[in-house]
């Protein structure tokens, strides 16, 4: 099973860990790619700051990050599992997991990233603040520019298994599955439902979406469950006591459409 994650606005400091070595980091066939973007956003960033930052979309109050992109490459690196923080990664709470439930995190896990492309959570990395949405005057609007290399590498890294898709739709712009890849994945909605005045509606919550997540996945990595495929996998959630709505999709080669859905906000 790989699991494809999105990263987090926030991140926790770099430390004081080694510098970052882009040799070691998952999915080698990224290398230059992460190259060209390392070096456009380093040198942006040491250039000239407020246009950095506006590149970056970062507000006023965030200016601090532009300085902290320009040291990349001598800043401390640390586990990805450790620098991604909010709401998901709450609710996944890596570090508390056992050590069978850690070691199935690092096979299955991917977070993708617009400076990284994806990395897996034991992946070395600093802190850095560089978001899909972000159009680099050199290399152009991130989530186009690595379509090319991650379509030549995730085919190979889903493997024959289930792909269980929880990116946010800028980060889904980066890689879509095809074909047979596609047949085997699915893509999970959180939607909250509430009576009112006697009828039930639903409705997507952005907080309790991304925590939701964060316990799915928590969950199968706890129990060990190896679902093998969006059928399994359906049956899996709710053996785990997630009410699933899910349907086959009407064409082959497209992914399943899974709603997980919840009625108390925690």
């Amino acid at each position: 099973m790989l699991v494809l994650l999105p990263p987090s606005e926030g991140k926790a400091s770099s430390g004081r860990g080694a510098p970052l070595k882009l040799e070691t980091l998952s999915l080698p066939g990224l290398a230059e790619a992460r190259r060209a973007v390392l070096d456009e956003v380093v040198e942006l960033c040491a250039a000239d700051e407020e246009k950095a930052r506006l590149v970056l979309g970062l507000s006023e109050g965030l200016r601090g990050e532009v300085a902290k992109n320009a040291g990349l490459r001598t800043a401390g690196a640390r586990p990805a599992g450790e620098i991604y923080t909010g709401v998901l990664y709450d609710a996944l709470d890596l570090a508390s997991l056992d050590a069978a439930a850690k070691r199935r995190a690092a096979r299955s896990l991917l977070v993708f990233s617009g400076l990284w492309g994806a990395v897996g959570v034991n992946d070395k990395i600093p802190s850095y603040r560089c978001s899909m949405g972000v159009k680099l005057p050199g290399l152009g609007a991130l989530g186009a520019y690595w379509r090319t290399p991650m379509a030549s590498v995730m085919p190979e890294a889903a493997g024959d298994g289930l792909v269980l898709d929880l990116r946010s739709s800028a980060y889904a712009a980066a890689w879509k599955p095809k074909g047979e890849v596609a047949g085997r994945t699915a893509t999970v909605r959180v939607l909250h439902a509430q009576v009112v005045d006697g009828v039930e509606k639903r409705s997507v919550v952005s907080h309790f979406n991304k925590a939701t997540k964060g316990r799915i996945v928590r969950s199968l990595l706890t129990t060990g469950v190896r679902p093998e495929g969006p059928a399994e996998l359906v049956e899996a959630l709710r053996d785990l006591g997630h009410v699933v709505e899910a349907e086959p999709p009407a064409k082959a080669g497209k992914p399943w459409a899974l709603d997980v859905v919840v009625r108390e906000i925690h």
